[in-house]
């Protein structure tokens, strides 16, 4: 009578089971879809229950003991489906109270398609209900008892007069169909069902994954500004060493040679020659000091090294720095010559200039000695001097107050993964010795 709208009838009640909105425009197909599953799932017991009472009348006998007995059972179960399954739909998720709910459903169903078969119509909720509130192979337990009292209301219920072989072939038959039917469409749902979750687990997934990555650029996007904030400010810093340091490199010891020089023009105005001298050499040193200044705010390198060597650039720089300072200078070169990085040769080249200044302003030195070895691996400066000495990172230091003599030439070193010694001793004279890697310039090409 209803087998087969009974197995159509339960696609659409498996696919529910808590699934949660999708995003965009699915997500009113998806919360229109759910609702009509819960009003399913929570009312379809009443539709058979409704219909066969309907339908009873026209067909059998309406005694009022007939009535009695079905009005009552009819009332028990739409009161049984309530409690369960309407007013408080999870308890019936309960393993064990699903199992008494189904149990007591298709129980109160074959009573009353045995009093009539029209209540045959309730296995729609028979067959949703098994494979909602059942676990396991209850599920199926469920489904083929639905079918065959599906199947019994097919034959007509209590109408059958005698269970014949032939009536048994057709009951086995009928259920066949009906189970065959509708738990093939339940199984089809229910797998349908379970996709349909894992499609929207994935969607959440990744909706989670794309606000993690969200904030995760945000806060990229503000670490790189810090970044770069930190960037500009070590930046500027550096730029202000660099230009400290080249500032006294060139324009103070500039400045020192000019001021010697013009003091020794005015203890000679007895001597013209002499004074003539002393100011076309302080000249000379203001001249080349302006050259140096301009040059260091451009970051150039020295303008020696521009123009030769570093061997004749250092032989150039040191005999200048003889005549200035009267100290007799011996400039020697060992090894190979070869050209080198321009950021390794400005280094030697102001470690070289600085380390005379110290002995042309601190050493009282009468002679001075600058070696300017090339190794395989490594080149080495070394600059000595016989004046009064110190001691090395005390008050005596030659660099005491001005903040760049020493610890410039170490700094300097140091940023070219390079190292510095100083030795001295009071009365001993001093040497430094700065050592740096022997890269050849073809490596910047």
């Amino acid at each position: 009578m209803n087998g087969t709208g009974a197995g159509a009838a339960t696609v659409g009640s498996c696919t529910s089971g808590g699934v949660g909105p999708l995003p965009g425009s699915d997500e009113r197909l998806d919360a229109r879809e759910r609702k009509l599953d819960s009003l399913f799932e929570r009312y379809s017991p009443y539709f058979g229950l409704v219909v066969g009472t309907v339908l009873t009348p026209f067909v059998l006998p309406s005694t009022p003991g007939f009535w009695l007995v079905t009005g009552s059972l009819v009332i028990l179960n739409a009161g049984w489906t309530f409690v369960f399954a309407s007013r408080r739909p999870a308890r019936a998720s309960d393993p064990l109270l699903g199992s008494v709910y189904v149990g007591g459903l298709l129980l109160l169903m074959a009573v009353l398609v045995h009093l009539s078969p029209f209540y045959g119509f309730q296995a729609f909720a028979g067959y949703s209900h098994s494979f909602q509130y059942l676990r396991g192979l209850w599920r199926w337990a469920g489904v083929v008892a639905t079918a065959v009292l599906a199947a019994y209301s097919q034959l007509g219920g209590g109408l059958v007069d005698a269970f014949t072989p032939a009536v048994i072939a057709g009951w086995v038959a009928l259920a066949v169909v009906n189970g065959g039917m509708a738990g093939g469409l339940t199984y089809f749902g229910v797998l349908s069902a379970q996709q349909s979750q894992r499609r929207q687990d994935i969607i959440v997934e990744l909706n989670e994954a794309n606000r993690r990555l969200s904030e995760t650029l945000e806060e990229n996007a503000g670490l790189h500004a810090r970044l770069l904030v930190q960037a500009r400010e070590a930046g500027v810093l550096d730029e202000r060493a660099r230009l400290a340091r080249e500032i006294h490199d060139t324009i103070a010891q500039g400045l020192t040679g000019i001021v010697t020089q013009l003091e020794a023009a005015g203890a000679a105005d007895d001597d013209p020659d002499v004074r003539r001298r002393h100011m076309d050499t302080a000249s000379a040193l203001a001249r080349e000091s302006l050259s140096e200044a301009r040059r260091s705010v451009d970051a150039l390198a020295p303008a020696q090294l521009a123009e030769t060597q570093l061997p004749d650039a250092i032989a150039q720089m040191g005999k200048s720095w003889a005549e200035t300072t009267g100290v007799e200078l011996v400039v020697e070169t060992t090894g190979d010559p070869r050209p080198l990085l321009p950021e390794l040769e400005v280094v030697l080249f102001r470690v070289a200039q600085e380390a005379l200044a110290n002995v042309g302003k601190h050493a009282e030195a009468g002679r001075a000695g600058l070696t300017l070895s090339y190794m395989d691996d490594v080149v080495v400066l070394d600059v000595r001097d016989d004046g009064r000495g110190f001691t090395p990172g005390f008050g005596g230091r030659p660099d005491a107050g001005s903040g760049f003599g020493i610890g410039g030439m170490e700094q300097r070193v140091r940023r070219v993964a390079g190292t510095l010694a100083v030795e001295s001793s009071p009365g001993d004279g001093a040497a430094v010795s700065a050592t740096v890697p022997a890269i050849p310039a073809e490596v910047r090409a």
